[in-house]
């Protein structure tokens, strides 16, 4: 059965999306500015106390060695580098936008659960092939975006995808296109636009599903799409109905992993998963 979602509605529903917060904007601005200073970048974090106590907590955990040690933000970004600090400030902005979700059977924490995995995974596939890993972090962590719009502005829709997947144990993507006849990767990519993030970031979330390749060589597509699909095979998200999409062997081939690297990769995508939920945990 397909239950149509009327385009115009859509959209204005995405128009009508907040505007990515104007501290957040010059808190990442800062981070990603060389010239600004490290106490600076740390005066505009500390604008969001909530933000400045993950930020805190990140930096004094086991997974960076130094547990109880950083007493300040100037500190944490001394300690963590300023691309580590600006994903743990978009993970926790993005989760406050989309933070009011009342949708039957939509797993909120497991969702981010497997888009911060995702990002984890896709900067350290960038990292291994020399693409850009901000951006690859980037459009790891949102994705997804499209599901969350689903779930928070069409609850019965994206309610019905989801009986639909769970039942016939079918991908999301596959569930969405037969049920609503568009799906998350097309809406998440026009939130990226609204929220004025880099056209190749749109480019990623839109085409993470079928990666296109560029000339033939690896591209950012290429990282988002198998990072999600690897973090779909760890099951981060607890959900037991979990169903790893195809791998498109044409990116796998560009990206040409060996198998100490994507278990390398595997291991710290796991680790890494366990320790910004908890920093960003409220």
């Amino acid at each position: 059965m397909t239950i149509t979602i009327d385009p115009k509605l859509l959209q204005q529903r995405i128009a009508q999306l907040p505007a990515w917060p104007r501290v957040a904007a010059q808190a990442l601005a800062a981070l990603r500015d060389d010239a600004t200073g490290a106490g600076e970048c740390a005066r505009c974090v500390g604008h969001d106390q909530a933000l400045t106590a993950r930020v805190l907590r990140l930096a004094n955990s086991a997974f960076y060695g130094l547990p109880g040690r950083v007493a300040s933000v100037t500190g944490a970004i001394q300690l963590l580098g300023r691309r580590t600090l600006g994903a743990a400030l978009m993970a926790a902005t993005a989760n406050v936008q989309f933070n009011a979700i009342r949708c039957d059977g939509f797993d909120f924490d497991g969702f981010w659960r497997h888009s911060i995995g995702t990002a984890i995974a896709a900067e350290s596939i960038a990292r291994i092939r020399m693409l850009d890993d901000e951006t690859a972090f980037t459009a790891g962590l949102l994705h997804d975006i499209g599901r969350l719009a689903l779930a928070a502005h069409f609850p019965d829709e994206a309610a019905a995808v989801l009986s639909q997947a769970r039942g016939s144990d079918l991908p999301w993507l596959e569930a969405e296109r037969g049920t609503l006849a568009t799906d998350h990767a097309t809406i998440g990519a026009t939130i990226a636009a609204h929220w004025r993030f880099p056209a190749l970031v749109q480019t990623a979330i839109a085409n993470h599903h079928k990666p296109l390749g560029t000339n033939g060589a690896v591209g950012m597509d290429d990282a988002i799409h198998i990072a999600d699909a690897m973090v779909h095979a760890l099951d981060l998200s607890g959900d037991s109905s979990e169903a790893v999409p195809d791998v498109d062997p044409l990116a796998w081939r560009r990206l040409g992993l060996n198998a100490d690297q994507a278990l390398a990769l595997l291991q710290r995508t796991e680790q890494g998963v366990e320790v910004l939920c908890r920093a960003l945990a409220h």
